[in-house]
């Protein structure tokens, strides 16, 4: 037997029902879901210092469990002291099992060790049923150490979903247990 992810199986047990009965779609394949998260990171002042973007890989890498590849700079900007290719990023796609593991581990374990945390903002909707949430300390995260960590720095997360509309987004990263503020 294979290992399922409890958040996977939830989203074929309960949330597909749940949208169905909601928005009444006719078809299981109508219902939006998960498609894939972005974990993204900048950091402006690996201009300066080469190591940074090395602590950099190493903390996403750690905390998404997938490899963190470097983001380059695509211009010259003289004023940042830029050349066109230094990077100064860097990012991770999860699709699959891994996303679903991920989601878990935020929703259960990142998001609850938050400083005065009441739940996330509801206004990171793109129109076209995406959200992005930002992060302000990435040590909220227990795959980070804290006595290791060289410098606090946030990082974005893109939720990427097949739904039409923010209405629906919400409502399926909602029910797979994101917790948003009550207006």
């Amino acid at each position: 037997m294979t290992y399922i992810p409890r958040l996977k199986q939830e989203y074929k047990d309960k949330v597909v029902s749940a949208l169905t009965e909601e928005f009444g779609y006719k078809n299981v394949m109508q219902v939006p879901k998960l498609q894939k998260i972005v974990i993204s990171r900048g950091v402006g002042a690996a201009v300066a210092d080469k190591k940074l973007i090395d602590h950099a890989l190493d903390e996403m890498t750690k905390i998404s469990g997938q490899k963190a590849v470097a983001t380059m700079s695509k211009k010259d900007v003289a004023s940042f002291k830029l050349r066109k290719g230094m990077p100064i990023g860097a990012k991770v796609t999860l699709r699959g099992e891994q996303m679903y593991e991920f989601l878990d581990r935020l929703v259960t374990s990142a998001l609850p060790r938050v400083r005065d945390f009441n739940g996330i903002k509801a206004n990171g909707f793109d129109g076209r049923g995406n959200y992005n949430l930002g992060i302000t300390e990435q040590i909220i995260f227990p795959e980070i150490n804290i006595d290791k960590v060289n410098k606090i720095s946030g990082m974005d997360i893109t939720f990427v979903t097949s739904a039409q509309t923010d209405k629906e987004a919400k409502s399926l990263l909602t029910n797979l247990g994101l917790p948003f503020k009550k207006n």
